[in-house]
């Protein structure tokens, strides 16, 4: 009769601890690193596998806490939205007017966008709380801050709604685009040498110019221009 080879002390201690890292974990715990994986390495790389490495537990101790993939992305999109919270630049009511209020709120959102560059992508992508719902402000409870700010300053019901729908595109179309940059800065060599670009002689003597960051200036523009179409609605 064949006997199972006896497991050795350090055997023994290694799945004690094992289990005492898979009980200290909690939703939280995971959400967070997983932010931190794709903050680092890119959303590509978020597996339950990869994550779990992170942790150091097996990948199956997760689903205690998410019930998938999606369920995990939706946690990160939840748990980034949720940092605009602790923003004390941010108000959820309007303190010195409707402008300020929003103001605020854009450069809150922008805040979130760049300090996550690679999950920004996620969070405008994800499906909605609601289908008529608008990234990236597509939580159910900062759309209601938003509406219920702009009504009490005296907008009515459809200028509440326009709105929001002017100011959320403006967002949605700036701030995916500068994530995207501000994700990529420093990960690629340039493609083209001198000798290529002597055959565009615009792209060689402004290249300079369109290497500028004008980026925070661009968005305050723009967001300015966006007021004023708001306050002319």
């Amino acid at each position: 009769m064949t006997q199972r080879p006896k497991r050795g002390p350090d055997s023994a201690a290694d799945t004690r601890h094992a289990r005492k890292r898979s009980s200290s974990l909690t939703r939280e715990r995971v959400l967070d690193a997983a932010i931190h994986l794709v903050d680092q390495h890119g959303w590509r790389t978020l597996t339950m596998r990869r994550l779990g490495h992170e942790l150091d537990v097996e990948a199956m101790a997760l689903y205690r806490h998410v019930a998938d993939r999606d369920d995990l992305l939706d946690g990160i999109v939840d748990r980034i939205v949720d940092t605009m919270d602790d923003d004390p630049q941010v108000l959820t009511t309007p303190e010195h007017g409707w402008q300020d209020f929003l103001e605020r709120l854009a450069h809150g959102f922008r805040r979130v966008a760049l300090t996550h560059p690679s999950i920004f992508p996620i969070l405008v992508s994800r499906p909605p709380q609601a289908p008529w719902l608008r990234p990236p402000m597509r939580s159910l409870r900062w759309v209601e801050i938003f509406l219920d700010g702009l009504i009490s300053e005296g907008f009515g019901d459809r200028e509440a709604v326009a709105a929001y729908r002017t100011f959320t595109s403006f967002l949605l179309g700036y701030l995916l685009l500068e994530a995207a940059v501000h994700a990529d800065e420093g990960q690629h060599e340039p493609t083209g040498g001198r000798d290529e670009l002597a055959s565009f002689p615009h792209l060689e003597h402004l290249q300079g110019e369109l290497a500028k960051n004008e980026s925070e200036r661009e968005f305050a523009e723009g967001l300015a221009h966006i007021m004023e179409r708001i306050r002319r609605s």
